[in-house]
């Protein structure tokens, strides 16, 4: 029992360091950056990326002193493409709602408790919003894309999410539970999920849930502008664009 309890805290570890790098692609990340990130010693983390790296996990930009994604990453994502990378399908929707709007547009995957962008597309807007880009990750219940992700999984599940988290320290008092309980229940009303300047000021989102095969909540399509875009009178489209494209999606996956 010992042994596999230390096992597991090595690969949760693992998978710490290798979300942090992931996040900073493509410029990398420093030893003392995936450190503070993590919560983890500086000399547990070299040791960790040093073993990635000879694994080719991880590679090493000696010149700039910073870790990036190896290239056995690379080799085993392409196998893993072919069950969970919708993006191909994905892509011309998230086109179609950045030309509709003249906005960001998004495709976010749901992975475990967080949400992953995965494209982005600007719109004709000149002024945009650089909170979400690809390879970002928030909470779920963070950002469009989470709440739309969060509101539509099963209740207790939220439940259980929300007492077991607490996003007031990094995100702030709009993030405490009982206001996204609020939200939850908001995006279940409309059918999407509205982000008013959550995180940054100024910088609102739109997300919509993007479901599986099995009806879950899987990736989400979202919108992000400046808040003079995000008007009471043009949300209602905005939203009615972003369930059409999140719809059709779901119905192609379903067909997959």
């Amino acid at each position: 029992m010992a042994h596999s309890l230390v096992g597991a805290q090595v690969v949760g570890r693992l998978a710490a360091v290798l979300r942090t790098v992931s996040t900073a692609m493509p410029e990398g990340v420093t030893t003392t950056e995936v450190a503070s990130q993590t919560g983890l010693a500086r000399p547990t983390v070299h040791r960790l990326l040093s073993a990635l790296a000879a694994e080719g996990f991880c590679d090493h930009d000696h010149r700039a002193g910073r870790w990036l994604l190896g290239p056995e990453l690379y080799l085993m994502g392409a196998v893993a493409a072919e069950r969970y990378d919708i993006s191909e399908l994905a892509r011309e929707h998230v086109r179609a709602l950045a030309e509709a709007t003249g906005e960001s547009a998004f495709l976010s995957a749901r992975r475990g408790e967080e949400t992953v962008c995965l494209l982005r597309q600007d719109g004709s807007f000149p002024i945009r919003s650089f909170v979400l880009y690809e390879g970002k990750r928030f909470p779920l219940g963070v950002a469009s894309a989470g709440i739309a992700i969060l509101a539509f999984l099963p209740e207790p599940v939220v439940e259980r999410y929300l007492q077991a988290n607490d996003f007031v320290q990094e995100y702030g008092q709009a993030h405490n539970a009982q206001r996204l309980r609020e939200k939850v229940a908001e995006t279940r009303r409309l059918g999407y999920s509205v982000n008013p300047g959550l995180i940054v000021e100024g910088s609102w989102g739109m997300g919509a849930a993007v479901f599986d095969s099995s009806g879950q909540p899987a990736w989400a399509l979202s919108l992000t502008g400046i808040e003079s875009r995000f008007t009471p009178e043009r949300r209602p489209e905005l939203g009615r664009l972003l369930l059409h494209h999140a719809h059709e999606l779901s119905q192609k996956l379903r067909a997959r």
